[in-house]
């Protein structure tokens, strides 16, 4: 690392005012900066001084995402051998999945990177470091065949008008990564509906264009229990793409149809620990979300007259991006709430509407993507009460 260091000290003045590759300075800062902590901070009065700046809790939010990252790699190849009816193996499994997801997370990133890079260019300011998190959830969110080119648009979509429009890293109220998500699920339904699992039968490796099974039950489980009728409360199971009955250890582990990242709730954990143990999110809003979605999957399951309304607490939490949501999505620092109360009742109601909107609308199986983005809306609302509140009950005490 010291020669690198040296290296690029060898190379800076090219990249400072005056020098030839000015015009780049915003691009080696960012490398620069990815690479070593910054020395550039200030040397006196009460600032705390720590080498955790910001890209790096946004790699350590990364390294929480890599178990259900490689995880979904694997179960995009299980998926489709199953589908075909062969067994080679978990390497070729996984080597199948890891060339479909691949080329998604390059065009992530090389697309909201290449805006984030030229907008600071143009602004002449540092490149944020905000995408190198929203960069590998973008792939993870989505069914594993969605076109590269409707990522490419919808990640170009999220990156000016759900981020750079209000500022820029910091300042956007809404997670990036979901608007990528709400805007193909918008723009682009047949796709985006979450009640199909598309499953690869050539041997393209992600490279070329999947299909939908038709030979096989292609529905998601949660798009399984969107259409199930009132006559088969008590006696419906979700199944695999083959037919066969889904336990909840099958659930937990993640070997069910879903989008690339979310199925798997043990890898989930795995990332939600480490966040936890960093301090990087809060144990609060998880636990709050999670409460709150139990708690409403009991209500409707004692006045349930619909097979969505009958699903139990622990299969809703296993099922499609709840568990992801809790633990990478409603985290989100810049667009949560901020108040230690505000962060109870925002993970609260993030998991009771995500239920509520699951039961009670067929139209929009998952759920959790439109709780979260109308949480993102009401978060400041939020901390202004529960700030008002506190102020109010100081204001009695001392009256006192």
């Amino acid at each position: 690392m010291k020669a690198l260091r040296n290296y690029l000290d060898k190379i800076k003045p090219n990249f400072e005012e005056g020098g030839k590759l000015a015009m780049f300075r915003s691009v080696f800062d960012g490398f620069e900066t990815f690479l070593f902590v910054p020395n550039t901070t200030s040397k006196t009065g009460v600032h705390i001084h720590d080498a955790a700046d910001s890209k790096r809790t946004m790699i350590i939010v990364v390294l929480a995402l890599i178990p259900a990252l490689l995880f979904g790699m694997y179960n995009t190849g299980y998926q489709h051998y199953l589908a075909i009816g062969q067994d080679p193996g978990f390497l070729e499994m996984f080597i199948y999945g890891f060339l479909a997801v691949l080329p998604k997370l390059i065009v992530s990133y090389v697309v909201g990177l290449g805006i984030e890079f030229a907008i600071a260019q143009v602004k002449n300011k540092e490149i944020q470091e905000g995408f190198l998190v929203s960069g590998i959830l973008i792939p993870m969110i989505i069914p594993v065949d969605t076109p590269l080119w409707m990522i490419a648009v919808a990640t170009a979509f999220a990156v000016i008008f759900a981020k750079e429009v209000f500022g820029g890293t910091g300042y956007n109220i809404f997670n990036v990564a979901l608007v990528t998500r709400a805007f193909l699920f918008f723009a682009y339904p047949a796709d985006m509906s979450g009640d199909q699992v598309w499953v690869r039968t050539g041997d393209t490796f992600g490279i070329g264009a999947g299909s939908v099974v038709d030979a096989y039950s292609g529905a998601t489980p949660l798009g399984q229990i969107s259409v199930a009728t009132k006559d088969m409360i008590g006696s419906f199971q979700t199944v695999d793409i083959l037919g066969n009955p889904l336990s909840l250890w099958d659930m937990f582990v993640g070997l069910i149809p879903g989008s690339i990242g979310e199925t798997s709730t043990l890898a989930i954990l795995l990332g939600a620990a480490l966040l936890i143990f960093t301090g990087v999110a809060s144990w609060k809003i998880m636990a709050s979300v999670f409460v709150g979605g139990l708690g409403m999957s009991a209500i409707f399951n004692l006045i349930g007259t619909t097979v969505p309304m009958s699903v139990s607490p622990v299969e809703q939490i296993l099922l499609g991006g709840f568990a992801f949501g809790a633990v990478f999505m409603a985290t989100d620092p810049v667009t949560a709430s901020r108040t230690e109360t505000g962060k109870y009742i925002y993970g609260l109601l993030i998991g009771a509407m995500a239920i509520i909107i699951r039961t009670l609308n067929s139209g929009y199986p998952e759920g959790m993507m439109l709780a979260i983005l109308l949480m993102n809306i009401f978060a400041p609302l939020i901390d202004y009460y529960v700030v008002e509140a506190n102020v109010n009950r100081r204001l009695r005490r001392a009256v006192k």
